[in-house]
């Protein structure tokens, strides 16, 4: 099968396009021949050995799939030979197969193609994390969602608008305002412009009841400068660059809560969980409530240009590979 392969520490280019032995499932696996790839931005970080972890080289970036099930390890059950199923990979999913846990695999709809199913795991399953588990939306909250039109923004804006939260959403241009708008929220605000926090206060009358922040740097920093009293912050990660600081009487005076949301740290003790929000996801998206967008889509031998895509940040939603 053809792959994409790290043999050392490098840059995506460096990479190289390779024919290797397809793998064998082995107990609890599942092998899924793929129809999709999603990427994410930390498949550059960890091909550049930047990432927190460092798999052994050489190795397979990738780790959201979607595609048939080909081939079944001993002890699976539940599963057939021809399911349609997205899945979280653990031999890399720039390849024509991947090797998946059973655990970490699950059927599709009929009606979700390929694409969308590759898209959906990671960011969908953080953002339904951050607003059920680390908080509770109530109806009619004021949720602000940074960097809104990228993949994990978007689906925190889908899934508040789900649980009945009023949407205000930032992004870095025009034309992701305007893709914000289009997905419903109520105001879409550029966060290079500083005004973004008086217009919140304005928009809000108190501040954002809870804020979802992806980015870090100076926006999680003015973002506790527009959070209403009583409000809590999500720091979901540092798009940014900069790993932000805070002064703890911000917190006290306005008696705010800030939280982590480190989902794949949270699946480490409890397995389980990502099975229950899967299932809870299917069912917002058979209920129109959710749908994962795929901005670009690229063939799995160009997968150095949808990886420049990505990094350069001018894409929306998700880009993925297709095989």
């Amino acid at each position: 099968m053809k792959a994409w392969r790290v043999h050392d520490w490098c840059e995506p280019e460096q990479m190289s396009f390779e024919d290797i032995p397809a793998p064998e499932p082995g107990a609890g696996e599942l092998r899924i021949r793929n129809h999709a790839a999603a990427l994410n931005f930390f498949d550059i970080l960890l091909i550049q050995g930047k990432y927190q972890t460092r798999p052994p080289r050489p190795f397979t970036p990738g780790s959201e799939v979607a595609g048939i099930v080909d081939a079944i390890g001993e002890g699976v059950t539940g599963f057939a030979v021809g399911d349609r199923v997205q899945a979280m990979a653990t031999s890399g999913g720039y390849a024509e197969c991947s090797i998946a846990p059973a655990a970490k695999s699950f059927r599709i709809p009929d009606a979700m193609s390929f694409e969308e199913a590759a898209a959906m795991i990671v960011i969908y399953q953080t953002s339904y994390f951050a607003l059920t588990h680390r908080t509770q939306i109530k109806p009619g909250d004021w949720l602000l969602v940074h960097a809104a039109a990228g993949g994990v923004g978007l689906s925190a804006t889908q899934i508040g608008q789900a649980l009945g939260a009023r949407v205000i959403a930032t992004a870095g241009s025009e034309e992701k305002l305007k893709f914000c708008l289009s997905q419903g929220v109520e105001h879409a605000l550029n966060y290079r412009d500083s005004g973004w926090v008086d217009a919140v206060k304005k928009i809000t009358g108190r501040g954002a009841d809870i804020i979802y922040d992806p980015v870090g740097g100076e926006v999680f920093d003015l973002s506790t400068k527009c959070i209403a009293p009583e409000g809590r912050l999500l720091v979901i990660g540092f798009a940014g660059g900069a790993i932000p600081s805070i002064a703890a009487n911000r917190i006290l005076l306005k008696n705010m809560s800030v939280g982590g949301v480190y989902w794949g740290g949270y699946l480490e003790h409890h397995p389980e969980y990502m099975a229950e929000a899967e299932a809870a996801l299917i069912k917002m998206y058979e209920a129109g409530q959710i749908k994962p967008i795929v901005s670009e889509s690229f063939e799995l031998a160009d997968a150095v240009a949808a990886m420049n895509a990505l990094a350069t940040r001018k894409t929306v939603a998700k880009v993925v590979l297709t095989m």
